[in-house]
């Protein structure tokens, strides 16, 4: 088999309602990827997630530098065809951000070109470990933009819905606020309930302290990026001196990130994102890492689920996956959530492929 063309696209799906985080705000959510066609008539969709910025980069990437070297290679040489691109005319001047964003789409389609060629869905194609169902938790009530009675009500219908773990945003400029949120959804959903939150980088160290001891009454799954993620030892301490755990790993892009954070101690819970690190190639690899230190993974889903359903139920010390579900309805096997568990998909491939009306409805020129 050989790879003929290759073809980047973005797309924009509009996110109704809009919705913030403590350093997002997003209208839109971006999917910058790439098709690639095969000789054999075998087409493979990766795609990395944005909030709609940013997303020309990434796809002038792909189609300047990617896809020349792409042309004639056998997509089941993934491995070469990843180190011969992220060694290759970018790596002087990008090993993170929209360099590592770009090859996760190439990777992510060329994993997906195999799993069809081979008739399996990926999850299978990989190794499964996990044959019926995945533990899904959601975020999709918990946005900083809601007011406190709009939270309140999105969680409890999130919990009414089957699923038993919810995460909320925190971020305020005035902690005490958050406090108040985090009190109020605690009473709300009960103590039954996994509960997580989400600070999106916006504290330092002296906030994560205080504040995260003070939280640490309503019994938090994690404390989720409370820091810059580039500061491994400010992590450090946060996991030795709370007694919250930590979960990050969203904006952390390589391997060798994840290495020193895993083996300082500085996270308890993996976010790997597959979309962020170069896709499924290393994202497998830092799985790995994790498992030979205990560490869980729980993906952070930039792809919303559609390719990390696939990579959790391969990998044993995944323990469960996020669920927002912006863009499922433009996917041929949409990631689909029954009672608080994701459902195995069962056709061939990554589940990336899109519905075509929906690829041109969406499809930003």
């Amino acid at each position: 088999m050989k790879i003929t063309n290759v073809e980047s696209f973005v797309l924009h799906v509009p996110i109704n309602p809009p919705i913030t985080d403590a350093i997002n705000v997003a209208s839109h959510w971006g999917l910058a990827g790439v098709r690639i066609f095969t000789d054999e008539g075998f087409v493979g969709y990766g795609y990395t997630g944005t909030t709609a910025n940013g997303d020309e980069m990434i796809t002038d990437t792909i189609d300047r530098y990617y896809a020349p070297e792409l042309i004639g290679k056998d997509p089941f040489m993934v491995k070469e065809i990843w180190d011969q691109l992220r060694f290759g005319k970018m790596h002087w001047i990008g090993r993170a951000g929209v360099t590592h964003m770009a090859l996760a789409a190439v990777d992510i389609a060329l994993w997906d070109i195999m799993a069809k060629a081979s008739q399996k869905p990926l999850w299978q194609y990989l190794g499964g470990h996990k044959s019926k169902r995945i533990k899904a938790y959601n975020t999709n009530g918990g946005w900083l933009n809601w007011t406190k009675e709009r939270l309140l009500k999105d969680v409890t219908d999130i919990v009414q819905q089957g699923f038993t773990g919810v995460k909320i945003k925190v971020g305020k400029p005035d902690p005490r606020e958050d406090y108040d949120r985090v009190k109020a959804v605690r009473k709300a959903i009960g103590d039954e309930v996994i509960f997580m939150i989400d600070v999106n980088q916006q504290w330092n160290i002296n906030t994560a302290m205080t504040w995260g001891k003070k939280l640490e009454e309503f019994d938090l799954y994690w404390l989720e990026e409370p820091l810059n993620p580039d500061d491994i030892m400010g992590h450090k301490k946060l996991a030795d001196e709370l007694n919250v755990p930590i979960a990050l790993g969203e904006h952390v892009y390589s391997k060798y990130a994840f290495r020193d954070y895993i083996h300082q101690g500085a996270v308890e819970y993996c976010q790997v994102d597959v979309t962020r690190v170069a896709g499924v190639t290393e994202w497998l690899q830092v799985a790995g890492l994790a498992a030979a230190y205990d560490v869980p993974i729980c993906p952070h889903v930039g792809d919303m689920g559609q390719i990390h359903q696939h990579l959790v139920a391969t990998t044993s010390n995944a323990i469960m996956l996020e669920y927002i579900p912006w863009i499922r309805d433009i996917f041929i096997e949409p990631a689909t959530v029954i009672d608080g568990f994701y459902i195995l998909p069962q056709m061939p491939g990554a589940s990336t492929e899109i519905i075509p009306s929906c690829f041109d409805k969406y499809r930003v020129r």
